[in-house]
């Protein structure tokens, strides 16, 4: 545990997950150097649309479904960030109208990219470099050092549309991959082992397979396969804890198509030789709990 609380941002790669390639270096630098796992999200419902989905999602990850499906049907008031953890000050930069009116009612501040950088209308219109700085200028960290104060606790970025992609998406697509590749490596030049911002910045990059298919795919589950399970105590195999809420069985777990997660702070994040990640599968409900608790705002839920 770091000696000062940690600030985070959080790149939301929204449907590009199945688009990693040996190209992007950075990327794969990061997962080098980070604890890597899954996060496993509930079951689509029938007929949802993809506004929907990307909201109902992004509430999962906030662990704000059920106010979320709350809000479909009363004008009832959700509990904000700040009154569920310590006054937390955070803020969500998307260009997806949806997304921003579920993020204020749950307390975020909204910000769009020219809010970040006059005069533009999509991050990818200037450097990555400069967007790295603007981000990380959010969250107190400035010209390599670190402001006792900040204007954000947390800073979360949303990027790609998660659509079915085809033909001119394609090429958008393409274009966000190359864009979040070059922003992850700026920003790690910048918190560089060593620097005083690399020991408070707590950096988490989510990649999402935006719609997917119903059936399970199991080259894409993180149920373990039976070649796994070869012993005579199969009937006591125990449950996974991805599986669990509290002392209760999740009834509704989609084990395909987890979000891919990757998280690095330097001299806190540990690392584990292991064939599936260091954090294996946990639920992207627990997302929200975890950061907070990087950045004293939540004790820790957990081992």
């Amino acid at each position: 545990m770091a000696g000062k609380p940690s600030r985070a941002l959080v790149l939301y790669c929204n449907g590009l997950a199945r688009f990693i390639g040996p190209s992007h270096y950075h990327l794969h630098s990061l997962a080098s150097k980070a604890s890597c796992g899954f996060l496993t999200l509930p079951s689509a419902p029938p007929y949802e649309s993809e506004d929907d989905r990307v909201v109902r999602e992004f509430a999962v990850l906030m662990d704000a479904c059920e106010a979320y499906t709350d809000q479909l049907h009363s004008n009832t008031k959700m509990p904000t960030i700040s009154e569920r953890f310590m006054g937390m000050k955070a803020v969500i930069i998307t260009k997806n109208s949806s997304l921003k009116v579920f993020g204020a009612k749950l307390g975020l501040t909204v910000l769009e990219s020219n809010d970040l950088v006059k005069n533009l209308h999509s991050l990818a219109e200037v450097p990555a470099d400069v967007v790295a700085s603007e981000l990380l200028n959010l969250l107190g960290f400035k010209e390599g050092k670190t402001l006792e104060t900040s204007e954000y606790d947390l800073v979360c970025v949303h990027v790609g549309d998660g659509g079915r992609v085809s033909g001119e998406k394609n090429k958008a697509v393409a274009k966000d991959m190359e864009y979040v590749n070059s922003l992850v490596g700026d920003i790690m030049k910048i918190a560089q082992p060593g620097s005083e911002i690399g020991s408070r910045l707590h950096l988490s990059l989510m990649m999402s397979y935006g719609h997917v298919p119903e059936d399970d795919d199991p080259n894409l589950s993180v149920l373990t396969t039976k070649d796994e399970k070869k012993s005579d105590l199969l009937m006591l195999f125990p449950r996974q804890s991805y599986t669990m809420r509290g002392e209760n069985q999740r009834q509704d777990v989609r084990h395909h198509f987890p979000m891919l997660i990757a998280q690095w702070q330097y001299g806190v994040t540990r690392k584990y030789m292991t064939k599936h990640g260091g954090n294996l599968a946990i639920p992207a409900d627990r997302f929200i709990h975890e950061v907070a608790f990087k950045l004293w705002k939540a004790p820790n839920y957990g081992a």
